[in-house]
Order: C-alpha cells, then sequence, then structure tokens
C-alpha cells in the first residue's frame, strides 16, 4: 500500500513531464515562464508547495519544542513579504516581460553598470545561493527517508554490496548520526533515496519546464497538505483531543521542558509571555521579511508571478501563498509539534547545543510510531513531494539564470555578437538543469563545512533586501547605487561575524551600513532619463516616480497613489491572515491571551477572529476592486 501511493506519484509527474515536453521546448517563454499563462490558484499553490520543504515541518517541531510558538513568528512574519510582492510589485513584475530577475537590471538602469550587476546576480542566485538551498534541502531530508527507506533490506544482497562498497570509497557519510552503527548501510540507503528523487525530479523538471514544475507541484502541495491532516488527526486522537496534550503539556513539565521552557512559553502566540522574547529579538523578527535577499519577489517568487496570465492573477497568487502557508499549513503543524513533545518526552541528557536537532527528528519517528501502513505511506510521499516541489523549482529558476543572463545575454550577445536560436537555449536550460543538480550534491557532501558560509549568504541577504525594493519604488536608485550595496554587505560580513556575538544586531547593522551606501551612491550617480522613461512606460511602478511619469505626460501623483492603495492592501491582507491564525491557533492550543489582556480569555480569542474577518472586506477592495491592469504605453512616447 505504502509502496503504491508513493510509485503512483512519481507516474504522475514523468507523465506530465511527457504531456508538456513538446509546448516547452517552444522557446525560453514556454520553458522557464509556461507561457505566461498560469492563473493565480495554480501559481499560488505552487509557491506554496516550494515552500513547504521537507525540512520545514522538522524545523517548526524544534521550534515549538525548545522556543514555544512564538518563535514561529519568525516564519509567519514572511507573509508581509509576501503580500508585498502581491500587492504592490507583482503587477509590475509581469508588465516588465522579462525572463529573469536578473534581467530587469538592464531594463530598469540600461547601463554598462547594469550588465555587470545582470551577470552578479545570476552567478549569486543561480549558482551560490541556489546550489547552497538545494543542497541544504537534500541534507536535510535524510531524517525524513533515513528510518523509512531501508533499501538494504529491499534490494538483493549483492547489488546493495557494490552500492555499499562504492558509497564507503566516496568517503562521505549521509546518515543522520555519523557515529551510529551500521554507518555506511545507512549512508548508502539514503544515498539511494536521495538519488531517486533528485533523478525523477530532474526528469519532468527538464523535459516539462515551468508548465510541469507548477501540475505537479499543486499535485504535491495537496498531498503534503492531506498527509500532514491526516498525521495531526492521529497526534490528536491518540492523547485523546487537544484539551489533553494541553493538559498532559502542564503536568509533564511543570518543572520545564526542553532548555527549561516552561509550558507557558510553550503555548504563548504573543511576545508578553513568550520565552526569551527581547527587544533585540522583537526587531529582528519585525523586520526580517524586509531585510532578507527576496525583498521584493526575487527568485522563483517572482519567476511565478511572471509567468501569470494577468495583473489580478500575479495579485491573486501571493494572496494564496500567503494563506495556504501561513494560515493552512502552521494550523495543521501545531497539534503535531505539541503531541510529540509527550510522545518523546524530553531527555535532560541531551547537550543544549544538540537539543534542536533532537526535537527536530522527533516529526519522522512519530510519523513511524502512529501512522499504520497506507498513512505512512501518504505521509512519506508527501514529504518526498515537498523534496521533489523544492528540487524542481529551483533546478528550473537556477537553469533559467544560466540561459538567459549567463549564455544568452553575456556568451552569445555581449561577447559573442549574435543571436542564439530558441531551440538552442532551451536545450542549454534543459543541460542547466542536470549541472547545477550535479553542483548541489557536490555541496551537500560538505554541508556541515559550509554552514558559516550559509550564514553570511544570509547576512548577505539583509545588506540587499531593502535597496532591492526601493529601486522599484524609487526612481533615484541607481545600478551603481546597487553595486555600492553589493560590495559594502561583502566588505562588511566578515567585519561583522567577527565582532558581534548575537546574530539579531548583525542582521540590523548590516541592513543600515549596506542599505546607507546605496542610497548614498545611488543620489551621486543618477541613470539616464530616457532609460527610465522606458523602464516607466513598461512597468508602471507605483511610488515616487513624478519626474519621470510627468515627462511621459501621465499625472505625476498617480504611482503614489496606487502606493497608498497597494499597501492599504498588503497590510489589511495581513493582518487578516495573521489576526485568524493567532486566534484560530489559540483557540486550537488554548494558548493563554498575553498579560496586557484586561478581559476572559474567549474575548481575545473572538476579537482575533473578528479583527481577521473584518478587514476581509478591506484588502478585497483595496486590492482587486476595478482591477484592469495597464497597457504599456507606446515607445516613443
Amino acid at each position: 500500500m505504502d509502496v503504491a501511493v508513493l510509485l503512483s506519484f512519481v507516474a504522475y509527474g514523468v507523465a506530465s513531464g511527457l504531456w508538456s515536453r513538446k509546448r516547452a521546448s517552444r522557446n525560453l517563454e514556454e520553458y522557464f515562464l509556461a507561457g505566461r499563462s498560469l492563473s493565480g490558484w495554480t501559481a499560488g499553490l505552487s509557491m506554496a508547495a516550494t515552500q513547504f520543504a521537507a525540512d520545514t515541518p522538522l524545523l517548526v517541531t524544534g521550534l515549538v519544542a525548545t522556543a514555544g510558538i512564538f518563535a514561529l513568528w519568525q516564519l509567519w512574519i514572511y507573509a508581509l513579504a509576501f503580500l508585498l510582492l502581491g500587492f504592490v510589485l507583482a503587477p509590475s513584475w509581469r508588465r516588465a516581460r522579462v525572463i529573469t530577475d536578473a534581467e530587469i537590471t538592464e531594463l530598469r538602469y540600461g547601463s554598462r553598470a547594469a550588465l555587470w550587476l545582470r551577470v552578479i546576480k545570476a552567478v549569486y542566485f543561480g549558482t551560490l545561493f541556489n546550489c547552497i538551498v538545494l543542497a541544504w534541502v537534500l541534507f536535510a531530508t535524510r531524517a525524513v527517508a533515513e528510518p523509512i527507506l531501508v533499501w538494504d533490506q529491499w534490494l538483493p544482497g549483492g547489488l546493495f554490496a557494490h552500492l555499499q562498497a562504492l558509497v564507503s570509497w566516496v568517503g562521505v557519510p549521509l546518515a543522520v548520526d555519523p557515529h551510529g552503527p551500521e554507518l555506511w548501510v545507512r549512508s548508502t540507503n539514503n544515498a539511494i533515496s536521495l538519488l531517486a528523487v533528485a533523478v525523477v525530479t530532474l526528469f519532468y523538471s527538464t523535459t516539462g519546464g515551468l508548465r510541469t514544475v507548477v501540475r505537479t507541484d499543486v499535485l504535491q502541495l495537496v498531498l503534503a497538505l492531506f498527509g500532514t491532516a491526516v498525521y495531526a488527526g492521529y497526534v490528536i486522537v491518540h492523547f485523546g483531543g487537544m484539551g489533553s496534550i494541553v493538559d498532559e503539556i502542564f503536568l509533564r513539565y511543570a518543572e520545564g521542558g526542553p532548555g527549561g521552557i516552561a509550558p507557558l512559553e510553550i503555548l504563548a502566540f504573543t511576545p508578553s509571555r513568550a520565552k526569551d522574547a527581547s527587544l533585540t529579538v522583537l526587531a529582528v523578527f519585525a523586520l526580517q521579511w524586509f531585510i532578507q535577499l527576496n525583498a521584493d519577489g526575487t527568485g522563483y517568487l517572482a519567476q511565478r508571478s511572471m509567468a501569470c496570465r494577468s495583473d489580478r492573477d500575479a495579485k491573486l497568487a501571493s494572496v494564496v501563498l500567503t494563506f495556504t502557508q501561513v494560515l493552512l499549513r502552521s494550523l495543521l503543524w501545531l497539534p503535531i509539534a505539541l503531541g510529540l513533545l509527550l510522545l518523546f518526552p524530553h531527555d535532560p541528557a541531551v547537550p543544549a547545543s544538540g537539543l534542536q536537532h533532537n526535537r527536530e527528528v522527533t516529526f519522522v519517528r512519530g510519523m513511524v510510531e502512529l501512522l499504520p501502513a497506507g498513512a505512512l505511506g501518504l505521509m512519506l510521499t508527501a514529504m518526498l513531494a515537498a523534496l521533489a516541489s523544492t528540487l524542481d523549482t529551483h533546478l528550473n529558476w537556477g537553469a533559467s539564470y544560466w540561459t538567459n543572463d549567463l549564455y544568452k545575454r553575456l556568451v552569445c550577445q555581449a561577447w559573442l555578437g549574435r543571436e542564439p536560436q530558441e531551440r538552442t537555449l532551451v536545450w542549454v536550460a534543459r543541460g542547466s538543469n542536470l549541472v547545477i543538480l550535479g553542483l548541489a550534491l557536490a555541496v551537500m557532501t560538505q554541508l556541515s563545512s559550509i554552514e558559516g558560509a550559509w550564514r553570511i549568504a544570509l547576512l548577505l541577504g539583509a545588506g540587499m533586501g531593502p535597496l532591492l525594493v526601493l529601486r522599484w519604488l524609487w526612481w533615484r536608485i541607481s545600478a551603481w547605487g546597487e553595486l555600492a550595496c553589493i560590495a559594502v554587505s561583502l566588505l562588511a560580513a566578515g567585519p561583522l561575524v567577527a565582532g558581534i556575538d548575537g546574530e539579531a544586531v548583525r542582521l540590523l547593522a548590516m541592513a543600515l551600513l549596506a542599505t546607507g551606501a546605496g542610497i548614498g551612491v545611488s543620489l551621486l550617480t543618477p541613470e539616464d532619463p530616457e532609460q527610465l522613461r522606458v523602464f516607466y512606460a513598461r512597468a508602471r511602478p507605483p511610488g515616487w516616480w513624478n519626474p519621470v511619469a510627468g515627462s511621459l505626460g501621465l499625472e505625476p501623483g498617480e504611482g503614489l497613489r496606487r502606493l497608498a492603495r497597494a499597501t492599504g492592501a498588503m497590510l489589511a491582507a495581513a493582518l487578516c491572515v495573521l489576526s485568524l491564525l493567532t486566534g484560530l491557533g489559540a483557540w486550537l492550543c488554548q494558548s493563554p491571551e498575553p498579560t496586557w489582556w484586561p478581559l476572559p480569555w474567549g474575548l481575545w480569542i473572538a476579537a482575533q477572529i473578528g479583527v481577521g474577518l473584518a478587514v476581509v472586506p478591506v484588502w478585497l477592495r483595496l486590492g482587486f476592486a476595478g482591477d484592469s491592469g495597464f497597457s504599456p504605453l507606446p515607445r516613443n512616447q
């Protein structure tokens, strides 16, 4: 039964890739943007599927156990980034008519510096950042595969012995515990599992392009959500209901849980009752959605927005992503995370350095212990589908940089002075998928030694993120300003890591330094007014574009009015989803009201849900009412 569920999913992915192969082979727009034909619902569900990632439920389980529910706000706050993309920026991304987010630099700036900025971004996002993310997700998936996919018990003994000898010869242990028994047996099992998922994903992603990626993403998300709901149901029934789970947490951990956390701190949604909710931590939680590498949607979120068939669909995609990921997914994970604290009680002998990992792996242990045949196969398929969704998105997205920005723009047009054929570009794209996967697998073997590099990559994102948003909203931002921002981020990363212990303070310091440098240099290096007119005429971004709009014969204040309306929709939708999450989540988990709330607990729950429902008409009207979009202005204006 379990194997049948898994094989059915594999068959669907392969068939979908073959079905879309001919359309994807026409040109880059078909291959990387599905012919700009996606509906808002499918694009949004595809975004949510990629964000689901196989390692995320493990992370959530560890955070709830060691820092409480409030720690999940560092994930939930990204609702603001998703909605900023949707209501403020997604229509402009789509109207720009570019293939990749790196390509937008030449449309926005047009100078020689813009070409090199485009190349730098293609190399950084498409290779360095992308391969590290892929490697990280593959590495984390071992925890899911190892206890369930036991190939040494299924394959012929002679064949497995040869495979084990090969893995042992390579000398890279892939077992979750590198010091446990049967190291190379477990490493070989994990190697087979990861390669099997990678090869299947590579096949359908390479053959069918984004259209197949999105189609399989939707199924993967449905499987992931349904499987998680089944798992949550078994956890709740096993303990006799959510009330029993909460009561048992108070009894079991009256003297303190993992890391000394108190029961009220485990259950708290708000900072007044949370563990270690300092002002610095709250500041980072509040700002990290903005001081990060994808602040304006740069990456696969922008790719999905550009692939939508209309401005309205581009907005809807981000709304669907936000409600699916932040609200629905979280409500399914919370009962599991709390129940696992009881199913696998805290072991005081576990050292503090290994506490987070120790709690994370209970997510998979709970699957094996609680779920019967069929349900276990469904949940395993859901977890592997989450991995496949992340893989296919990052392979397709990374290949778009290699093909459109490096091969087509840099090699063919800038260096060789010729235009490549569309079919040639599609084959380059397919080959790029294979090379990127190979690089990611190579990085995965060194992952334990590059964690420091990954932290620096996140620190660099804090420096670059704000300027990525400002380039859409303010005409004064220049290519040299972006390059200065990148340069300062690179120069400041080492000293900040060496000189500041707290990661939160480092992120804030980097954001201030790099953003200040980027704005300062931009003011000293204005862009060509003609190029700004070309960009504005096509993309029609909101914000401070009065001089450019006036030179095109448009009403100067129109951009600011659109920004105000879009920002209002963004904030109202964020208030909606976060209020509903707090109200429904606190009701489900019987979480305490904040210390400053003077009224009964039930009124706190009712107030949160009431506010969430009350603002629905507000963001619907501000974000979608009368939304007919823009047509690009003629080039001669």
